[in-house]
């Protein structure tokens, strides 16, 4: 830029878990504002480090939605998107040199990390004269806002689940229509995206689910949700929430029409994120430590049996094999696999909760957490540590046709298929074993 020239005078939308122009609650914000807006988004080489995968399906999917958000942008208004791959305090370095800049605009982020890089660069901002306008959007309640008569978090499901519905109110779901006001988007020469090579990835064989809600399967959705064979039995929504392509306004919305049990899903959803905001260290600990000395077992080629679908029990194996070949699993197949790893082998749920969290296309570290010590009775309003999913009895009960097993273990009736790795009745003492002398040794 030519030193008279004057700095363009706007204001910034971060991007994150947002990843839409309609119903977004900071973009809006945004967009109401006095100045225009230059939308960004960065792909922190820290988060993309910790992926392992070159063709992480989750990136490629990231870059197809800004691909579409930037598509519309140019079509409608003439703008553009700007993509950045480097560390957010160093980008909003550049930014500041480049613009004259009041405010970043964004949405809030409850993870751990999350909330360290934001507390980072608003520091930053302010240090600069300028501020980080953060906004409610991924959620219906904030951590803060659904709490017991004493102020304190809520550590059983129920009770903060009845506080969430109570405290529900139409206004809480009424859009914010940002999509109206994207002329107030600041207009540059369109830009073409990097593509996922520049990044250091590369596409997957991988498909992505649909983002629609479809009433008349979620008005069915208590009755079909724990059967894994049926295509539509749940609503594969999870990538679309993690990323934020679809408003979660909208589908709480739409479960209080037609489903209580997946508004119960959504609420779930919502407790996790509120734990662990309250909790950080739930991430990486046990949330009770009275299940602090469990003595688990680091048996590395039962481990391995058991992320390669090997197991000799077909539903296990059957749920493990789709996660790693499409990066979802049936959320009923989820907490069977769990409680096998945990309670059958006596493997730290840390170990599976890793592995999820490597393939799983709709990992949120809360709910991954949190349903993984529940699974391990660890956990905040965890499973009792005496329940012990029987593999063979959940198979007959949710496959009773045999036809998801057979879709992802087709040799499991032949000569071919492994015997069962360890037998469920020994298994089950052992896992019984283990969780007392843990409880006495607390004693």
């Amino acid at each position: 830029m030519n030193a008279c020239q004057k700095k363009p005078r706007l204001n910034i939308f971060w991007f994150r878990r947002d990843l839409r122009l309609k119903d977004n609650k900071g973009l809006y914000e945004a967009l109401m504002g006095e100045m225009p807006v230059l939308p960004i988004f960065i792909f922190d080489p820290l988060i993309l480090g910790r992926l392992e995968n070159a063709s992480d399906a989750r990136v490629e999917f990231i870059f197809k939605k800004l691909q579409e958000i930037n598509e519309s942008l140019q079509e409608k208004q003439k703008a553009s998107i700007q993509i950045f791959f480097d560390e957010p305090l160093k980008v909003f370095e550049k930014l500041l040199k480049e613009y004259e800049i009041q405010s970043v605009y964004t949405n809030e982020d409850y993870e751990p990390y999350a909330l360290l890089r934001d507390g980072k660069v608003q520091a930053f901002l302010e240090s600069k004269g300028k501020s980080l306008k953060r906004f409610k959007d991924q959620v219906i309640f904030g951590p803060d806002e659904v709490l017991k008569s004493d102020s304190t978090p809520y550590l059983v499901f129920t009770p903060f689940s009845k506080s969430w519905k109570k405290k529900l109110k139409s206004k809480d779901l009424d859009p914010h229509r940002s999509e109206d006001h994207l002329d107030h988007v600041y207009k540059q020469k369109p830009t073409s995206l990097q593509s996922l090579k520049d990044l250091s990835f590369h596409k997957s064989n991988i498909s992505f689910p649909g983002k629609s809600l479809y009433k008349s399967r979620l008005k069915e959705y208590g009755e079909t949700r724990n059967f894994p064979a049926l295509e539509h039995g749940t609503s594969r929504i999870g990538l679309h929430l993690r990323f934020g392509t679809v408003s979660v306004r909208h589908c709480v919305q739409v479960a209080r029409e037609n489903s209580k049990d997946w508004l119960n899903e959504l609420i779930w959803r919502e407790f996790f994120m509120m734990i662990l905001f309250h909790f950080p260290h739930s991430e990486n600990e046990v949330f009770k430590s009275t299940y602090s000395k469990i003595p688990w077992r680091e048996d590395q080629e039962d481990f391995r049996r058991w992320c390669e679908g090997k197991t000799g029990y077909p539903l296990v194996d059957a749920g493990m094999r789709e996660l790693v070949q499409t990066g979802y699993m049936h959320n009923r197949v989820r907490m069977l696999v769990a409680s096998f790893l945990c309670k059958h082998l006596l493997i730290s749920w840390k170990w599976g909760e890793r592995f999820f969290a490597k393939h799983l296309l709709d990992f949120e570290l809360a709910s991954n957490v949190g349903n993984w010590q529940w699974a391990a009775g660890t956990g905040v309003d965890a499973a009792p540590y005496f329940r012990i999913f029987n593999p063979s009895t959940q198979f007959k009960k949710f496959d009773p046709d045999e036809e998801y097993v057979t879709q992802w273990v087709p040799e499991w009736k032949s000569e071919k298929y492994v015997e069962p790795m360890v037998d469920h009745e020994f298994a089950r003492r052992r896992a019984l074993k283990a969780y007392k002398e843990n409880m006495e040794s607390k004693k």
